[in-house]
This record gives structure tokens, C-alpha cells and sequence, in this order.
């Protein structure tokens, strides 16, 4: 492979050609070396990665590879993930290289799509790639911006099919941001696309320095130059003052340096401090005095991070409660007409029910939110008015830190934690440096400003560590797909459709791993082998003396584990037999002694009982099993008062009194447990094998035992060998027998060929739906479930094969809005278990399960109900309404296609008619 650093200028960076001159020409800055080397590669006739922080201009690179495509008289596609990010740059290379060179698709929207030039979204050239579009003719380049998307959970695969599957002739051009395994990735794409090199560039383009804000006063985090505003890197001190500062306010948040303290310990602490005087002061900066101190510092516009829909929505209504203005009147007057412009598109009932008032007084004061749950139309008015300068600050999911160019002058970071959906955990390093890699505008700013917020379990020294490390590796999500499958089986059929999905990424990662655990398996071979040689003995063979040693021990150790079952089986079995007032002795433990039952604990859990008593020392505790390595024994009884308080301490007393006085009169000797013999059979394979042991020539050797721990050692690297071989087992050739296992439900099912070489008619028609539920949704089709549904019956139903609620989104039983649709729903829900069961026999992940949350919603908009009524029934957020019913009208396209001629394609079609109207069709070319 060839490859070259710009850091190093390797030889196989060549020297710019004439075309990077003429194109060089038309900037008003010189181009960054990395820029330069990146460009060089292009016009040399190779592919290449550029990798380098966000704002450090790689998107230079991919303009050069548009300007060489026009030069040369080649086509160019400039793909990027998200529709958002191909309305920009269609913008700007139409700005560039003008309007007749220029073309976009996105799916819905098409514009001059014959020209030289065309932006796209990733999916519309994968789907170009599978039907084999004329459009790919003459094509010499395509530009892959965001590349590092590929590692996208639900879409990266995307990417993966569109490297895999272009024309060996075409040149890729793949722009990422700062990713550690540059390398890995440029081997891979060289691996499969032949001449790639990797261009690399760390360095950031505006210095970005590290602050935490702790209540009105702004702290630097490191004591020194922070190792993000350095060209090299430097290993940076955390400030001491924030240390000392932690450590003052560390007596109101933990117990040690580990554990957090809960709330309630929390306020009892802050409390008893408020008493005695002595409540250190709170040192969390208020949402508008943060903006305030932002703006005395001169550090806006400023985004500012708040991991929460509702979070960004209430900081926005905080600031404006507070009186906070931050624009001019001039500002304002711009700002007026930005947020008037999306006006004109909506009715004035959809402007009340989306707050529009509200919107446009935070809009024209300089205060904007951005995440997922607004209007798309909204949110481009916010990222209008701040590319210009005009909106001062963005409360922002991290969303947007993966979206269209925003880039401001400072980050903010409320918080350090964010929810996953399943839990709250701390950002990675990757995610810290993508989100503040915003921070910095190129050519505006001499240095950007990265601030964290105080909290009051921050540890300054994990914030560093955040800030210093640039660790974000790029992880391959490719899996194959029922409706992949069948398109690239019809398209190159399946030996080499098996052969191209082995040379995906993630096969790649997986050999590349596998390859060193082999070198690790070959060098345990070599130490076993010396360790055995080690082992030998004059008198016999000492490898089946050891052997025959470990057999015994093996055999010894099992027989034990049974034991220790069986006890513990028999001690839960007792445990489920105690009542209150059963006086038990404890073996062992902390609690060993005898103990009275208060509460048997086993009505909660019978699985688990956790008994209540009180022991000898008249202290309530909880035990459990684990407590009981011997089943315990009820020596006698006493009553429990039936009014039994322990949360009162003359109760406990009285209790305790009464047990103190059963004991005195009680014997008192522990009773021995006696253990279950060991098992016959096991018995008397370990007098087997100690007859063989001892009837052994090596048993009588007189370096027995030297050569008996070079044995063990070799049997114990053999052991951690076979873990080892097993790893490889499980991980190679995972994407191949996962479509091995595709092919054969495609083929069970009809949709391929009795071989599984061809596509048949269904699966034809499967090839055209790229639903997650694909296969759901054609099987669907062919059972004639769409049929008799008129149009807003059809697209409520088809919105159960796209939406997924959100964890809070059900606030009330989801339902099917009339008989048709739930007759329909509940066919198509037998599909889905019955392929669910299909695929559990196949050992394939079940599809997720149709979900119903917004066929309501959708029905009532196909039948013409106000946006209003639409959003208060089923407490959906304009955004999420608006994203989803793209979804559902992509569906149905999809539905149509492959339905073929008939009244399904009539009816679909009726349906995506009757949903774009309003705040769908004014959005319609937003991303989500």
C-alpha cells in the first residue's frame, strides 16, 4: 500500500502538479501543508483519507477533487450522511464552480441531476450503486465527507457498500475527522480500493484553550498551555486552584475520592452545614449567568451543550425570563426577517401551535435552542442566524456536534454525564473532543474556548484527562442485511457478493484482531513446548504422569463445586422455611452467633430471600444466602410482638431484652453440620485415577516435583491457549456466516433461487424496500395485507414498520386508529413472529418488533386534522413529528416501487400526497 504522513513528508507525498496551482489560485489564504499533500495525492491519480480535526478546512481536498473531475471532463459525487450537509455544499459549490455544473439529490429532491457535479447523500449513490444507473457512467471521483460515519450504529453500513461496491477506476476521496486509527482505516481502503494513502493532520487550525466555569469566575484548567493550543503535544498540569477548589467542595458531595454521596445523604449534609454556618458557597453557574460571564469575557457566539431535548427548550425560557438581550437593534432587525422568512410557509395555526412567538423572541435576542425534537424550517433559521454571527448563543444536544457547519467561538458543557438509553455515564475523550472541536472559527478567531460547567461531583483532574487525550477510534458497524443480500447476490451473484462482504471493514478489524491472537497462540506453542521439554524425566513419560495429576485434581475440584451447589441449594431451601420469631444460628461471617428472625424475606423474592433479625449484639440486619454457607438450623422459637417497629428504638430494645432472655435459657452449643459425602461415582473415579498415579514409573522419581511445576506451568499456557483458539473460532468470518444464514431464510421464504444463486421476482421486489423491517414489509406486500387499505389506512400501518418510540414516549396505550388498520396490524404482526421464529432457527438476531406509537398521528394527518390537534393527542414534538412522517412517506415510495403497477403503488402514492402538506412539505427538504 502506499501511504504518507504530511507530518513526516514521506516520500510517497508527491509535489504538487499544475492543477493544484491553478486551483490554489482562487483562495485568498495559503492552504495548510496537509491541505497540499491531501491535494498532491489527487492529482498523482490516487485515492486518498485526509483525516483532521473538525473547522481545519479537509473539505479543501474534496473542492480539489470537484475542480480536477470538471477539468478533466469527469463526473464527481460529493456524498455526504446527512441531507442538512448536502443542501450546504450544494450551496457552496454552486457558489464555486456555478449553477450549471452543479447538481443535487437527496432523495426527494432533485436538481439538475445530469450535471458534472452532483451532491448527494450517501444512500442515493448505494442505491445508484445496486441498480446499476447510467448515472455512474464517466464518473471519476467521489467525495466521501464524514466518512468517519461509517461507525453510525443504524446507517454506517452505508458506507461500507459504497466503498465495497464503486468501480476500481474511481478515485475515493475519503475526509474524516480526527480518528486514532487513521492508519487501520487507510490500510483497509487500500486493501480494497488499491492506491490509497492516508494524509494526516492534528494540528488545529485555532488554538483551543480549556476553562471550567465555577460560579461567576472563570478557571483555566490547566496550570500551563493546554495540550489542545499547543502545535505539539504536551502533557498539561490540571490547575492546582481547581484542585483545592474541588477538595473544598468534595465535604458536600462524598464520602472518599470514590464515592459519590446520594442526594438525600447530600441535602442532610448541606443542611446540618447551613446550620452550623459553615455551607460552602454554590459554585454551579446559573444557565444565565454563564451566558452573561461568556459574553464579559468576549467568548461568544457560544454553543452550549445540554444532553437533553427539555433541558436546551428551558434554558432558552430561562434567558428570556432573566431579561438577557445580546443582540443589537440592527441584529434584530436581520434576525426579525431570518425567523419571518419561515413564517411565510406555515398557516398561522401552525405558527400557534408551534410557539412561533416564543421562537422568534429568542431568535431576534441572539437565544436559540437546537436539537432533534424542533421544527427542521426552525432549526435552519438558528443555524442561519449563527453562521452570520447574529444568534450569540445555541443550547444544543450533542447532535448538533455531528451535523452542518456551525463552528462558534466557545463550547459549553453543562454536564460531563450524559443518558444512553440505558443508563447516565460519562462522555469518552472522543466525544469531549468532537463536541468542543466546534470551538474556534478559522480566519475569525485567533483561539477557541472549550468551558465546563462546575458540578458538584467534578473531579478536575478527570476533565484533563477528557481534554487531553484524543482517543476516537473508528469501529465498523457493517452487518449484512436482507435487502443487501438480495442486491448484491442480483448484482454480481453470491460467491462474489460472499467475497465483497469479506473485504468490508469489519471483517477487516476482526482479521486484523485475529491475526494477533494466532501470533499469541503460536507463542504459547513455543513456551509449551520448552516448558514440557523442561518436564522430562529419566524414569517415564512425566507428560502422563501430569496429566493423570491434573485428572485428579480436575475431578477433586469438581466434586467440590457440586458439594458447595448442593449446600447452597439446601440453604435457600431453609431460608424459605423460616418464620418470624425463629431463632437460627449464623455459621460464619460477620454475624456468626445466633440470631432471632424478624422478617423471613421471602415474599419479595423466592429466588433470593433476604431475611431480617436481630443478632446477639440486638442489631437489625438483613443477610442472604451468602450468609449460610451451611443450611441453618431453627434451635428454637419466641414470639415477635404482632406491632413490631424497628424503626423505633423501645421496640428494638424490648425485642432484643426477650431474645438475650430465650438465649440464657436455651443450649447454646452450635450444632455440627454435616456435609453430603462425595458422590460414589466421582469417588471412585479419583482411587482410579491415585492407583494409576502411584503405580506410575515417574511417581517415584526424586525430582518429582520440579518437573511437576514446569508441567503446570505448560498445562496451564495450554488451557489459556484453548480460550484463545476458541476467540478465533467465534470471531472469524463473521459477516460471511451471518449471510450464509440470510441466504438461507431468503431462500426458505422464496425470495432466492433453490441454490441461492439468483434473485427471484420477490426478491426483486425486496430490493427496493430499505426499511429496517425490509423483509417484514415485503412480506407483507406479497401476503396482499395492503391491499383493501385506503391511503391514510395504508400510511398508518406503514409507520409501523419505521417508528421506534423514544423510552418516555408512551404516556398512554398506543392503539390502531380504526378496525381496518387493526385487522391489517395485527396481520402484519403475525408475519413479523412467525419471521422472528425464523430467524431464531437460523441463530439470526430477531428484527425489532413493528411498533404502533405513531399510526394515530399519522392517519390523523392523512385525514387533514390541524398540526395542532395532531401534536397535543399524541404528545409528539414538531420535530419528531416532522422526522418521523419522512420516514413513513419514504417507506411508501419505497412500497410503491416495488409493488409494481396495481392498487397498492396507486394507493401508496395517495398517501404520500395526503401527508406532505404543512410543516412536512415546508420541511421537507431539512434533514432530520
Amino acid at each position: 500500500m502506499s501511504r504518507g504522513k504530511s507530518d513526516t513528508a514521506a516520500p510517497l507525498i508527491p509535489e504538487p502538479g499544475p492543477a493544484f496551482a491553478e486551483f490554489a489560485r482562487g483562495f485568498s489564504f495559503t492552504l495548510d501543508p496537509y491541505q497540499r499533500d491531501g491535494c498532491a495525492v489527487v492529482e498523482d491519480g490516487a485515492g486518498v483519507l485526509i483525516a483532521a480535526p473538525t473547522g481545519a478546512g479537509k473539505t479543501v481536498v474534496g473542492e480539489f477533487a470537484v475542480f480536477l473531475a470538471l477539468r478533466q471532463g469527469r463526473r464527481c459525487f460529493y456524498t455526504t450522511p446527512i441531507k442538512a450537509l448536502s443542501n450546504q455544499k450544494f450551496h457552496d459549490l454552486v457558489e464555486r464552480f456555478g449553477p450549471s455544473h452543479v447538481g443535487l439529490l437527496t432523495g426527494d429532491t432533485s436538481i439538475n441531476p445530469d450535471a458534472d457535479v452532483v451532491v448527494m447523500t450517501t444512500e442515493v449513490l448505494r442505491n445508484m450503486i445496486y441498480a446499476r444507473s447510467a448515472a455512474l457512467r464517466n464518473l471519476g471521483f467521489v467525495v466521501m465527507d464524514e466518512v468517519h460515519y461509517l461507525a453510525d450504529r443504524f446507517r454506517g453500513a452505508v458506507w461500507e457498500e459504497v466503498i465495497i461496491g464503486l468501480a476500481p477506476d474511481v478515485q475515493l476521496v475519503s475526509l474524516s475527522a480526527t480518528v486514532s486509527n487513521a492508519e487501520e482505516f487507510g490500510d483497509w481502503l487500500a486493501e480494497v480500493r488499491g492506491d490509497v494513502r492516508v494524509v494526516l493532520s492534528e494540528r488545529r487550525p485555532v488554538p483551543l484553550f480549556q476553562h471550567v466555569m465555577a460560579g461567576r469566575r472563570l478557571y483555566d484548567l490547566f496550570s500551563e498551555e493546554a495540550p489542545t493550543a499547543s502545535d505539539v503535544p504536551v502533557a498539561g498540569e490540571v490547575n492546582p486552584e481547581l484542585v483545592q477548589l474541588a477538595k473544598q467542595d468534595s465535604r458536600f458531595v462524598r464520602d472518599d475520592s470514590r464515592h459519590r454521596r446520594g442526594r438525600r445523604t447530600r441535602d442532610r449534609i448541606e443542611r446540618n452545614a447551613a446550620q452550623r454556618g459553615d455551607r460552602g458557597p454554590n459554585l454551579v453557574p446559573r444557565r444565565d449567568g454563564a451566558v452573561e460571564k461568556l459574553e464579559a469575557e468576549g467568548l461568544l457566539p457560544a454553543i452550549y451543550f445540554i444532553f437533553s431535548r427539555a433541558g436546551c427548550d428551558q434554558a432558552v425560557g430561562q434567558l428570556l425570563h432573566s431579561g438577557l438581550r445580546l443582540t443589537s437593534p440592527a441584529e434584530r432587525a436581520r434576525l426579525d426577517a431570518i425567523a419571518d422568512a419561515v413564517a411565510t410557509n406555515l398557516s398561522a395555526e401552525d405558527l400557534a401551535a408551534l410557539d412561533f412567538a416564543t421562537f422568534r423572541e429568542g431568535l431576534r435576542r441572539g437565544i436559540a435552542a437546537h436539537h432533534a425534537g424542533m421544527l427542521p424550517a426552525f432549526k435552519e433559521a438558528v443555524e442561519q442566524g449563527f453562521v452570520e454571527g447574529l444568534v450569540k448563543v445555541v443550547f444544543a444536544t450533542e447532535t448538533l456536534a455531528l451535523g452542518i457547519n456551525m463552528p462558534a467561538r466557545s463550547v459549553v458543557l453543562e454536564k460531563l454525564v450524559k443518558y444512553n438509553g440505558e443508563a447516565h455515564v460519562y462522555i469518552t475523550p472522543g466525544e469531549y473532543t468532537q463536541l468542543t472541536g466546534r470551538a474556534g472559527r478559522r480566519g475569525i478567531d485567533v483561539e477557541g474556548h472549550a468551558v465546563v460547567l462546575w458540578q458538584r461531583d467534578i473531579d478536575p483532574r478527570h476533565v484533563a484527562g477528557l481534554a487531553s487525550r484524543r482517543t476516537y477510534p473508528l469501529r465498523s458497524s457493517f452487518t449484512p442485511t436482507y435487502n443487501m443480500t438480495v442486491n448484491m447476490i442480483g448484482r454480481v451473484g453470491r460467491e462474489r457478493a460472499r467475497g465483497l462482504l469479506e473485504q468490508s471493514f469489519a471483517q477487516y478489524q476482526t482479521d486484523r484482531s485475529v491475526v494477533g491472537v494466532a501470533r499469541a497462540i503460536a507463542r504459547n506453542n513455543d513456551k509449551i513446548a520448552a516448558l514440557w521439554a523442561d518436564a522430562s524425566c529419566e524414569q517415564g513419560d512425566f507428560e502422563e504422569y501430569a496429566r493423570l495429576r491434573a485428572d485428579v485434581s480436575q475431578v477433586e475440584a469438581d466434586a467440590a463445586r457440586s458439594r458447595r451447589t448442593d449446600r447452597r441449594a439446601e440453604s435457600l431451601s431453609a431460608l424459605l422455611e423460616l418464620a418470624p420469631g425463629d431463632i437460627i444460628g449464623i455459621p460464619a461471617g460477620r454475624h456468626e452467633g445466633w440470631a432471632v428472625v424478624v422478617d423471613p424475606g421471602a415474599r419479595r423474592d423466592r429466588a433470593n430471600p433476604s431475611p431480617t433479625v436481630m443478632t446477639q449484639e440486638r442489631q437489625l440486619k438483613k443477610l442472604s444466602v451468602h450468609d449460610f454457607p451451611s443450611p441453618p438450623v431453627v434451635a428454637a422459637r419466641m414470639r415477635i410482638p404482632k406491632h413490631f417497629d424497628p424503626r423505633q428504638a423501645k421496640d428494638r430494645r424490648n425485642l432484643g431484652a426477650a431474645f438475650l432472655a430465650k438465649l440464657a435459657g436455651m443450649d447454646t452449643r452450635p450444632s455440627r453440620y454435616v456435609a453430603a459425602a462425595m458422590d460414589a461415582e466421582a469417588q471412585e473415579r479419583i482411587t482410579q485415577l491415585r492407583s494409576a498415579l502411584q503405580a506410575h514409573p515417574c511417581h517415584t522419581c526424586p525430582d518429582r516435583e520440579e518437573h511437576a511445576r514446569a508441567a503446570e506451568k505448560a498445562l496451564r499456557l495450554e488451557r489459556d491457549t484453548a480460550d484463545l483458539r476458541r476467540q478465533v473460532e467465534r470471531r472469524s468470518t463473521t459477516i460471511a456466516v451471518r449471510f450464509d444464514k440470510i441466504c438461507s431464510v431468503l431462500t426458505g421464504l422464496g425470495y432466492l433461487t433453490d441454490d441461492a444463486e439468483q434473485v427471484t421476482p420477490a426478491g426483486s421486489m425486496l430490493a427496493r424496500i430499505y426499511s429496517e423491517l425490509d423483509l417484514v414489509a415485503a412480506e407483507s406486500m406479497r401476503a396482499g395485507l395492503f391491499d383493501e387499505l385506503d391511503p391514510a389506512e395504508l400510511a398508518a400501518v406503514a409507520s409501523s414498520l419505521t417508528y421506534e418510540s423514544r423510552g418516555a414516549d408512551a404516556k398512554r396505550p398506543s392503539r390502531m386508529p380504526n378496525r381496518s388498520t387493526e385487522i391489517a396490524q395485527s396481520s402484519l404482526r403475525h408475519i413479523w413472529r412467525d419471521l422472528s421464529l425464523m430467524e431464531r432457527d437460523h441463530k439470526l438476531d430477531a428484527s425489532r418488533e413493528p411498533d404502533i406509537g405513531f399510526a394515530e398521528a399519522t392517519y390523523a394527518w392523512a385525514s387533514g386534522r390541524d398540526l395542532a390537534d395532531v401534536l397535543a393527542d399524541n404528545d409528539l414534538t414538531a420535530g419528531d413529528f416532522v422526522r418521523s412522517m419522512r420516514m413513513v412517506i419514504d417507506l411508501l415510495g419505497q412500497l410503491a416501487d416495488a409493488a409494481g403497477a396495481g392498487v397498492v403503488r396507486t394507493r401508496a402514492r395517495d398517501a404520500i400526497d395526503l401527508l406532505r402538506r404543512g410543516v412536512v412539505s415546508a420541511a421537507y427538504d431539512e434533514d432530520d
